[in-house]
């Protein structure tokens, strides 16, 4: 059964044995949306020990705050017990909790209006205690009660009134933004995995441009990122950026970043000039233009260290660092040898190079020459011209009479550049090219 029904089978059993039990959450505002939930929650009376009695296929995966998983072969469901929850010493859990047999505690301690409402599965009948369902229908992102008491239980809070803001187009409410501004510089005592995954749903939810905006006007943005904040009032050459400033850039590439961009595009696209601002010069001399000369060394070196900071996996810094080192590469496509442009292409995920270099364009000149070119040249261009079978081996150079050592390296990779270049193509031309080229150095 798909996790809809699952969910509503647990609410079914929890009910049938004496218990109250409902959706809660996210899944029911999404219902109520008309979209389709990511995962389904439950809510119930029944104590850890009652669900797992009575669902023997369950993990206790947080029974301590009243939070058991039940699964099937396909799904996996939340049922958490009514609760209250007392102190919150760390800014994140309770320090402890309370059970209840009424619903509205339990939904007075969640975070937002919008993602407080009950729903009974088999009528579909809606429980609002807060104003949720008002709230949704005039576009309100609201902390339930006091804002500045629900951003101190759990700072990261903050973030997530701003992605669900974008993400549904919504406005804060005064109250609750203007907590969010008087705390932002406590966002820093959220842990550095927890910021970077709020970022990257921000960045990845089909509304980037509309989350960084509301970054910027909170105040978090500066807290957890100023090296984006510091792009702001940037000039650029109007030749080549009639756009206006690196911030303004930024902004029209993260506005056309699709709802499930993949992660390291979306972060390659937000970090790809932040190595403009420390090196920014103005023009000089009567016909000087702006430069920021290696600012694509710098903005790879900043990428790593951000990286770094908010504990991204290696392969993950890899391919955001090298999207950032190579964007700039693709101005000298029409003139790059094909040993180059070969090469070039084998960048690991080099369809994010390639789509990265698109937006850069259309948030730019909009000038998609090049990009037409690689689609040609990617279209046209079979796998094995462009990672060519290897014709020698360092034992054909030792049949050849050259001695093992260093060497070999740049015999080889003279060979395969030989080779992609289309000068060889077979075993005796590599023979004749290798024993032309390095006579010298056989013994």
């Amino acid at each position: 059964m798909d996790a809809r029904e699952f969910a509503s089978c647990i609410c079914r059993i929890l009910r049938e044995n004496g218990h109250q039990a409902y959706l809660v959450g996210g899944c029911v505002r999404d219902l109520l949306l008309g979209r389709e939930p990511a995962d389904f929650d439950v809510a119930t009376d029944a104590t850890p020990d009652q669900v797992q009695r009575l669902f023997p296929r369950s993990l206790a995966v947080g029974a301590q705050f009243g939070v058991v998983v039940v699964t099937d072969d396909s799904a996996r469901v939340e049922v958490a017990t009514f609760r209250s929850d007392i102190g919150y010493s760390d800014g994140r859990h309770p320090d402890r909790v309370e059970y209840s047999r009424r619903p509205e505690d339990d939904v007075r301690r969640r975070d937002f209006t919008i993602n407080a409402l009950l729903m009974d599965p088999s009528t579909n009948e809606v429980l609002d205690f807060v104003g949720g369902r008002e709230d949704l229908r005039a576009g309100i992102i609201r902390a339930i009660g006091d804002p500045v008491l629900r951003f101190r239980e759990d700072k990261l809070r903050m973030m997530r009134a701003v992605r669900f803001a974008a993400r549904f187009r919504y406005t804060i409410d005064g109250p609750t933004f203007s907590a969010v501004q008087a705390l932002a510089k406590e966002i820093l005592q959220v842990s550095a995995e927890r910021i970077r995954d709020e970022l990257t749903k921000i960045l990845t939810e089909g509304a980037a441009r509309q989350g960084f905006e509301l970054l910027d006007d909170t105040g978090l943005l500066a807290c957890v990122l100023p090296e984006i904040t510091r792009m702001k009032g940037v000039a650029q050459p109007p030749q080549f950026h009639p756009e206006g400033d690196v911030w303004t850039h930024t902004l029209l590439m993260l506005e056309q970043l699709r709802s499930g961009v993949s992660r390291t595009l979306a972060w390659g696209v937000l970090l790809h000039d932040v190595g403009k601002p420390p090196t920014f010069k103005p023009p000089a001399g009567p016909d000087g233009r702006i430069r920021f000369d290696e600012h694509v060394e710098v903005g790879k070196q900043m990428a790593t260290e951000i990286c770094s900071r908010l504990r991204f996996s290696s392969e993950d810094t890899d391919q955001i660092a090298a999207l950032v080192a190579n964007h700039l590469r693709f101005k000298d496509v029409l003139q790059m040898k094909p040993s180059t442009l070969k090469r070039f292409v084998r960048l690991n995920r080099f369809e994010e190079h390639m789509e990265l270099h698109r937006l850069d364009c259309l948030s730019s000149h909009r000038n998609l020459e090049n990009y037409e070119f690689m689609r040609r040249f990617l279209a046209e261009t079979k796998p094995e011209e462009v990672r060519p079978a290897r014709i020698l081996s360092g034992n054909d150079l030792k049949d050849l009479g050259f001695r093992p050592g260093p060497p070999f390296k740049e015999i080889l990779d003279a060979v395969e550049e030989a080779q992609l270049n289309g000068k060889i193509s077979t075993r005796e031309q590599a023979v004749a090219f290798v024993q032309e080229a390095f006579a010298p150095l056989r013994h």
